[in-house]
């Protein structure tokens, strides 16, 4: 006799983790969210987009790379899932959407209740930070595929911006300022380096390296920033002094820029006016990565660039300090000939 549970499918205990992680997505909702976990679907009532003049449905889908291995190899699962909302809603929030509600997704080579319960707690937790419902989830068991050990995450969410109030390139103009705000680690981004270098360096993920302020795996743990908030406080104040913002993530700050640059124009960063974060430059010494490969893999510190008129920069940086935020002007837009670009330019500042 065959049953699913010698499949290496176990019923029970995924009834478990359900029971375990409802207590942290009863946190995480709206007032527009109907009905409760358990249901084949989430619904969310929709009946408040009709204060809008032209709702736009914005939409995103991502996971955290595999940083999940970093969880893994540490045994700490609470704070992944705050990753997994960054990467999702904070890409929606730059043209300017209100994330509202998210789902997520969970692959694992064997249900371990409690260990999905952490990763769920944690979800929950930046889906409150970014006040976005969590209102449905999928886990699902691969034995075969996955280790016992082995997991992966992603989700999706879906938000709300007036067409008249969208954000993007076609409101950037020359001589706007670059808004810089701070990364609070390396992210979900360019984990495959990090790892490549653990290997390779023999490196130690419980030891406190010299210019380190924690071990190296609390370091390569540490969630990822949850923007959303104070991007749609800068909204709601600036409206159309505010041009647009910019997710630093995979392809790091000059790239991921460039997406929101008009044909025209370029931004220049002044890489004076921050210092590498300790963790990476700490890496890359190690590993000897070279900087151009650095810059195009990791964030180099600003994990969000908001563009703005020139004449708002210093009142941008002083809402976002009243907000926790310590933000700087990091650069500004210039005319040039060709497509859209954007630039670092002279020597990150000493520490």
């Amino acid at each position: 006799m065959s049953t699913y549970k010698d499949s290496g499918v176990d019923i029970d205990a995924g009834d478990r983790a359900v029971e375990l992680m409802k207590a942290s997505i009863a946190k995480a909702t709206r007032p527009e969210v109907q009905g409760g976990i358990g249901g084949f679907a989430g619904l969310f009532d929709a009946s408040a987009l009709k204060n809008y003049k032209k709702p736009l449905l914005a939409t995103s889908t991502d996971g955290v790379g595999t940083k999940t291995e970093i969880a893994r190899l540490m045994g700490k699962y609470d704070t992944i899932g705050e990753d997994l909302v960054a990467m999702v809603v904070d890409d929606l929030v730059v043209c300017g959407a209100e994330p509202l509600f998210m789902t997520d997704y969970i692959a694992v080579g064997k249900v371990i209740p409690e260990r999905i319960a952490e990763i769920v707690s944690g979800i929950a937790r930046g889906c409150i930070k970014a006040n976005t419902a969590l209102i449905g989830g999928e886990t699902a068991e691969h034995p075969g595929l996955l280790e016992e050990e082995e997991f992966d995450i992603a989700g999706a969410a879906t938000g709300v911006v007036d067409a008249d109030k969208q954000l993007g390139s076609h409101r950037v103009k020359a001589g706007d300022a670059i808004i810089a705000m701070p990364a609070s680690g390396f992210h979900a981004n360019g984990y495959s380096l990090v790892r490549h270098i653990l290997a390779t360096q023999k490196l130690d993920l419980n030891k406190t390296y010299e210019g380190l302020t924690k071990s190296l795996g609390e370091i390569l743990l540490t969630p990822t920033e949850i923007y959303t908030l104070d991007c749609l406080a800068l909204i709601k104040a600036q409206q159309e002094n505010l041009r647009t913002f910019s997710h630093i993530t995979g392809g790091g700050l000059a790239d991921n820029t460039a997406r929101v640059i008009p044909d025209g124009l370029i931004a220049k960063y002044d890489r004076s006016t921050w210092a590498l974060p300790a963790e990476m430059d700490f890496m890359a010494k190690i590993a000897g990565v070279p900087q151009p490969d650095l810059e195009r893999t990791w964030n180099v510190g600003i994990g969000m660039v908001a563009i703005v008129d020139p004449a708002i920069a210093d009142l941008t940086i002083r809402s976002l300090a009243a907000r926790g935020m310590n933000a700087w002007v990091a650069g500004s837009i210039h005319a040039q000939n060709g497509p859209g670009a954007a630039a670092l330019e002279g020597n990150y500042r000493t520490r």
